[in-house]
């Protein structure tokens, strides 16, 4: 009788480990990417035009100034690429501003891209 219940308490002993660690709260994400992945996604295959993609991207922004959170790396300079394609330079300059002062592991590549817009 004890060897038949003995298997059985152990499988009743990990089931609840499994149950209860499944949970346990996820770790809050570092960065807020809300449509992102899909943004870029879209922008290399064509399927919306910049305007409407600019205006996902800033309502992302909103979404994440108003959870406090801060946008994924490369969210302001994707958004600022995109302002380039409709023509707002001074919007392009302010969001790659932004990515650098949110990443400074950028700026070389900020102001290399900030070069490359003004000719």
């Amino acid at each position: 009788m004890k060897s038949v219940l003995q298997p059985c308490a152990a499988l009743l002993s990990l089931t609840l480990i499994a149950l209860l660690s499944g949970c346990a709260e996820q770790p809050k994400s570092l960065y807020y990417w809300p449509g992102y992945q899909d943004q870029v996604y879209q922008h290399f295959t064509k399927e919306t035009g910049p305007e409407q993609q600019i205006i996902a991207m800033e309502a992302g922004l909103q979404q994440a100034r108003s959870k406090g959170l801060t946008p994924a790396p490369g969210y302001h300079a994707q958004l600022g690429m995109l302002y380039a394609e409709v023509g707002k330079m001074d919007q392009v300059r302010q969001q790659f501003e932004t990515e650098k002062t949110l990443f400074p592991e950028s700026t070389a590549y900020m102001d290399f891209l900030m070069r490359n817009f003004k000719k």
